[in-house]
């Protein structure tokens, strides 16, 4: 593959070396939520963004709210399923968890299972309120949000933007 950063590798065989948060951020910021279903474009980047100010509001660790804002890293270099297809596809998870524990190293990144609790946690309840407020679905919350996430059209640059200084601000706290 080859990225926005200009480096080429097998995204098969990912190391730590071929990570760059600008290549994530950059392509998050141009992937749609929801298989591109929603009325209009909302990024996974912006999507990881709402994720980590919502740990943020809650108070958690600096790792827990880096770990909310590179969840769906992996999405980057592999693209996104949409959750009911994808825990049919094993071969597919074992790939996503194969980059994201790679992503996780490069960026010196220690999330348990605990850890990794909360932030599927976070991401399933920004989920239903995305769902809500883009989509009008009135399903029931899967929890209450301590943050304001902002669900308006956001040009990708400024998701990008914001993605990376947003990263930078919680690296250097780790």
């Amino acid at each position: 593959m080859h990225t926005y950063s200009g480096k080429k590798f097998n995204p098969l065989n990912i190391e730590s070396k071929d990570i760059c948060i600008e290549d994530i951020a950059h392509a998050l910021s141009l992937l749609c939520r929801g298989g591109g279903h929603f009325p209009y474009f909302y990024s996974v980047g912006q999507h990881s963004i709402n994720c980590a100010n919502e740990a943020k509001a809650r108070q958690l660790p600096t790792h827990i709210i880096l770990g909310c804002l590179l969840h769906d890293a992996s999405e980057a270099y592999i693209s996104d399923i949409i959750r009911p297809v994808k825990v049919h596809l094993t071969n597919y998870i074992e790939l996503e968890n194969h980059i994201m524990q790679t992503i996780f190293q490069s960026f010196d990144l220690c999330i348990n299972k605990q850890d990794w609790d909360m932030i599927k946690q976070i991401d399933d309840t920004m989920l239903e309120y995305e769902l809500d407020m883009i989509l009008s679905s009135k399903r029931k919350k899967a929890g209450k949000l301590y943050s304001q996430p902002c669900f308006k059209y956001l040009p990708f640059q400024e998701v990008e933007t914001y993605f990376i200084n947003l990263y930078q601000e919680l690296y250097k706290k780790l």
